[in-house]
Formats: structure tokens, sequence, C-alpha cells
């Protein structure tokens, strides 16, 4: 049976947050993670709209409207919750207090940038939280596909309007694991269902191909 390309992002990003950090999930894909989060390890999880300690999705039917995410969607809130209004929301947010942030990304280029607020040809509000998010937290994961229509989404100069001139820290996508350093993309990982030759075809960005190459 196929593995469902989100699924699959998601969980591997769930294996890189670690005991007890403060986590903000950016709208759509990024939501996903809280629900692989391994077992026995406890993370925080922040929304920028105002609560610590979001948990998964409800089963169907115990939907609660006043515990939404950042995207609307509903979650749980798990015991010790907490929640706050938005000035305290960005205080943790620019203040340098989260541990890690996962966003979805539209674009990712040879030197990490990130675009992820512009979508062509569709009206919208503005840059919104992901600016700050990118440039507060400690570490910055995005999670998306490795391309869109068919077209590569890590590419060699990002097109769409940077969301933050900021290097991210990881590319998650269902085909590859890749680290922005100094000298370009380095990729670490590639998935179990991939090949390298597949991509490094779908990625118009170069990679650096690490000498310990791993699966997941």
């Amino acid at each position: 049976m196929p593995v469902d390309p989100k699924e699959k992002i998601a969980r591997r990003v769930a294996y890189e947050l670690k005991e007890g950090y403060l986590v903000n999930l950016g709208i759509g894909l990024p939501t996903l993670v809280a629900n692989y989060i391994p077992e026995g390890v406890h993370v925080y999880f922040q929304s920028e709209n105002g609560i610590i300690g979001m948990g998964p999705e409800p089963e169907k039917g115990f939907e609660n409207k006043d515990l939404t995410n950042a995207g609307a969607g509903f979650v749980t809130a798990l015991p010790g919750a907490m929640t706050f209004d938005s000035a305290f929301s960005f205080i943790l947010i620019r203040g340098g207090h989260l541990d890690v942030t996962v966003l979805g990304g539209l674009q990712v280029d040879e030197e990490g940038h990130l675009a992820n607020w512009m979508v062509p040809g569709k009206m919208v509000p503005g840059v919104g939280g992901a600016m700050d998010l990118v440039t507060g937290a400690n570490k910055v994961i995005v999670a998306m596909t490795h391309t869109a229509k068919g077209e590569p989404k890590i590419v060699k100069k990002c097109s769409l309007p940077l969301t933050s001139v900021r290097r991210v820290d990881l590319i998650v996508t269902e085909l590859a694991v890749i680290q922005p350093i100094d000298e370009g993309l380095l990729l670490k990982e590639i998935s179990e269902e991939t090949t390298l030759e597949e991509v490094l075809r779908l990625t118009e960005a170069r990679l650096i191909v690490s000498s310990e190459l791993a699966r997941f």
C-alpha cells in the first residue's frame, strides 16, 4: 500500500522533537506532526492563536469549537494546557522561547531561504506569523512535499517573496531530509521508496550528498 506523503513527512519531523521541547506547528501539513510523537516523548505544542499543550486532533464527534490550531483545525488540550492572548503568544515567539517551529513551504533555495506565504494568483492578507516564527524560533524545520504539480520546490533561488532572510535548519520532504549549511544543501537522508537519482532529478538546487547518506 503506498505511503501517504504527508504522513511520511509528519512522522519523520516528529523524530526531530525531543523531550520537553516547546514547539510551534504551522498551518497545514505541520499540524499532522502532533499525531506522530514517539511514545514516551513529552512535547509541548504551542499555537500562535494562544495555546500551549495542544494534543492530537480529536476523535470524530468530540470536537470543541473553542479548541483549534492556527489553521482553525480542531485539536485537543492535554492536562495542564494553558490558553492566552495573541500578545503573550508573540512574546514567546519573538523572545526566542520556542525550541522548534515546523512550517510548510512553497520554496526553499540553495541558501536555505524559505518562501511560504505568497501563493501565486491568490489574495493573501500578508505574511502573518510566519516571519516571526522563522526569525524567533531556535530551530526552523520546513515540512513540505518535494514538488508541486511536478515542479521542484527546492530551487536555486526563490522566485516568491522570502519569509525571512534567516537560513532554515532542516527541510523534510517525502523523498529527502536536507540540512542547509554554509556550503549549500546537504542531503542527509532519502526515503526507502525512492532513489538518489530520483531525488537529484526532482531537485532544482544543487545538493551535496552526504558520505553517510541514510534511509528513512
